[in-house]
């Protein structure tokens, strides 16, 4: 049935965004230990070249903050999609 083959593909799509969520939160968490690293060096130094690092590594853990983000919103699309699917395919199967 269509509505049973969309709902394996959404369900399928939802594992596979949930665990690229994972990774990126692991990525993301190690990502603001280094940050808080380069910004300490950066305080203690008062140099160019750990100021610069701290801003590089600033903006690679906002963009991976940002991704995680758009991958919650992702999924939050994607389990609201699977209801409605689930609700049809209930709907369905009571006429039926």
């Amino acid at each position: 049935m269509f509505l049973e083959r969309r709902l394996a593909q959404m369900s399928s799509r939802l594992r596979v965004t949930q665990e690229k969520l994972r990774i990126a939160e692991e990525q993301c968490s190690a990502m603001e230990e280094e940050t808080n690293e380069h910004e300490l060096r950066s305080l203690v130094s008062e140099t160019a070249d750990a100021s610069y690092e701290y801003r590089q590594a600033k903006a690679h853990s906002d963009a991976l903050r940002r991704h995680c983000e758009e991958l919650r919103v992702s999924i939050r699309e994607m389990e609201i999609r699977q209801d409605e699917l689930l609700d049809k395919l209930s709907k369905s199967r009571r006429r039926g």
